[in-house]
């Protein structure tokens, strides 16, 4: 038993969160001591389903039911007029060009930065990493706003730098502006699949004499090809789905899901408005099926190919010796890629800044802090926008928690349902759930737009956190889950004493994601905010078409620090209660 249980010990010490895991007893010590079951009453059963019916009930009335009525509600004339219309023809045309050609771009940007980062011994590796992050936990009105700023009319570099009176509005602008906002994602994507490339593949290459090109061409390229198709497929739902880039920046170039928005409150024409929800949803649905189809079944191939042996750090020192040298012009090529794209990034907070403190942008670049201080007329939505992220981020861990526990460590049924549901929003774009919540509270007469609101951010990040959370917990043993049982704890127990503190970090992870892509989010809300609801990210839409871009930039980089300082207040958090329960 002795023996036994030391195996048990060693098999379990593994990597969780960037972290060493705990072992097995003391683990099992822990839990012990914090179940206290001696003389306390545990959770009733009866409980456990209670909140199971809770979940499955949540997750159909506010994803299922609002998609099925969206797709029920038009007429058979709101299709006629759709589809023999050239206006909308060209809507459709517009969104599928800009789709492959963003998608294209990012993803390639995104890979060869990734590829700098990961796999070359580039110097100023660490600050070049940290870029991305920056920009992905920034909200994402940032970057069309930004782009106004430097590349408008009166941008600073078309206009102070290069002296050219000329409009990149349109198809060029909104292709710059969603580039730079989703090549991050790609950059996550393939940098993680660049790690989990065993580096002893490309170590053999070189021995039998390939040089640096042959072996990325034959062993780098075709292993890391899952991160690109992911990637790729992830962002072109993204980009189909985008709402604040194209109502910003797109001017006249009309893409659906401005279309969308357009029809529904410019001329209350709610059939059309389903009928174009319904043509974008289509491929984006296709596309998610696609790519988890793709991923399933080719990661699990990849990592039985770069299966990482006791022999990795070896291996890596070798490499990292062979990389000192590489050829000192591809290093310099890969330095200065990185560094453009960094640049890029870093303009457009500092634009944000620089438009904060002008007193006209373009025009009158004398100091001011009349910006500043027009920020207080926008309190209500700087609180607004705080609070129902906050709410939303909450809600939708919480839910893809108990869910995560149901469909991986639980023996309840509709495990498929919850499963299949809960990741329908990654593949419905925001602008269509927006309207179908929209039309579905107005059919039941629902109008308190608070809690709409607070539904629509958590639907349509729950994706995310589901996914988040159900990795973490998949890192721990059930073992645990057994030991916990075996000494009297209910499945709530279980849950709330064993797995919760054990994955704290993805759950920390989902509940900021989910905070911070939601306190900027433009497409899932903008049918449902009201006179009494106004949001930040809404309010500097308005400022920015009505051309108040120091207003726009004040309000935008408020919610910036705001995001910041909720980030690293949370990381605080995390670290001190590792520190405590260490």
């Amino acid at each position: 038993m002795e023996k036994r249980s030391k195996i048990e010990s060693k098999s379990i010490k593994t990597d969780y969160g960037g972290k060493k895991a705990v072992t097995f007893e003391t683990a099992f010590k822990t839990a012990k001591k914090t179940l206290k079951l001696s003389g306390s009453t545990p959770f009733k059963p009866a409980l456990i389903k209670l909140v199971w019916a809770g979940v499955c009930l949540f997750i159909f009335i506010t994803i299922l039911t609002p998609v099925l009525f969206v797709f029920a509600s038009p007429a058979k004339e709101d299709f006629i007029q759709v589809f023999t219309s050239d206006v909308w023809k060209n809507s459709a045309l517009h969104t599928l060009i800009v789709t492959l050609c963003s998608t294209t771009a990012s993803v390639l940007i995104g890979y060869i930065y990734a590829y700098a980062v990961v796999k070359e011994n580039i110097p100023g590796k660490k600050f070049f990493s940290f870029i991305p992050f920056l920009h992905l936990v920034t909200p994402p009105f940032v970057g069309g706003l930004a782009f106004i700023l430097l590349l408008g009319r009166q941008g600073f570099i078309t206009k102070k730098v290069l002296g050219l009176d000329i409009s990149l509005y349109g198809f060029t602008g909104l292709l710059i502006a969603q580039v730079l906002c989703f090549f991050p994602m790609a950059y996550m994507i393939c940098a993680q699949t660049f790690e989990n490339i065993n580096p002893s593949l490309e170590q053999v290459s070189k021995s039998l004499g390939a040089g640096k090109l042959k072996t990325f061409f034959k062993i780098t390229l075709p292993l890391s090809m899952p991160g690109i198709i992911s990637s790729a497929l992830y962002i072109a739902v993204s980009v189909m789905s985008d709402f604040g880039n194209p109502m910003i920046v797109a001017g006249r170039y009309k893409v659906l899901a401005v279309e969308i928005y357009t029809q529904l409150t410019g001329w209350m024409n709610g059939g059309a408005s389903a009928v174009l929800g319904i043509i974008l949803v289509i491929p984006s649905i296709i596309l998610f099926i696609l790519q988890n189809k793709y991923v399933s079944k080719n990661m699990a191939k990849i990592a039985l190919i770069g299966e990482r042996s006791q022999n990795i750090q070896k291996n890596q020192a070798i490499l990292k010796k062979q990389k000192c040298s590489t050829e000192k012009m591809s290093r310099i090529i890969l330095t200065v890629f990185c560094s453009f794209i960094t640049l890029c990034v870093l303009l457009q907070f500092a634009s944000i800044i620089a438009g904060t403190f002008q007193k006209v942008w373009g025009i009158n670049f004398e100091l001011t802090l009349n910006h500043v201080k027009n920020i207080g007329r926008c309190k209500t939505e700087l609180i607004n926008s705080v609070r129902f992220a906050l709410e939303a981020a909450a809600l939708s861990t919480l839910i893809s928690c108990f869910a995560s526990y149901f469909v991986f460590r639980s023996k309840l049924p509709l495990k498929k349902f919850i499963d299949t549901v809960i990741q329908l929003p990654a593949a419905i774009p925001g602008t269509l759930f927006g309207l179908a919540i929209s039309l579905f509270a107005a059919k039941i007469n629902f109008h308190l737009s608070n809690v709409l609101i607070v539904i629509a951010i958590t639907i349509g990040f729950i994706p995310f956190s589901y996914r988040a959370i159900s990795a973490s917990f998949s890192q721990i043993k059930k073992t645990l889950d057994d030991g916990a049982r075996s000494l009297g704890a209910g499945e709530l127990r279980v849950l709330f004493y064993i797995l919760i503190p054990l994955a704290k970090e993805g759950l920390f992870n989902s509940f900021i994601y989910d905070f911070v892509r939601g306190v900027g989010t433009m497409s899932a809300v903008i049918f449902l905010v009201s006179f009494n609801t106004p949001l930040s990210s809404i309010k500097i839409l308005n400022l920015a078409e009505q051309g108040f871009w120091g207003d726009a930039a004040a309000l935008a980089l408020v919610l910036t620090l705001i995001t910041f300082a909720i980030l690293f207040a949370g990381r605080f958090l995390i670290k001190f209660w590792g520190r405590k329960n260490g």
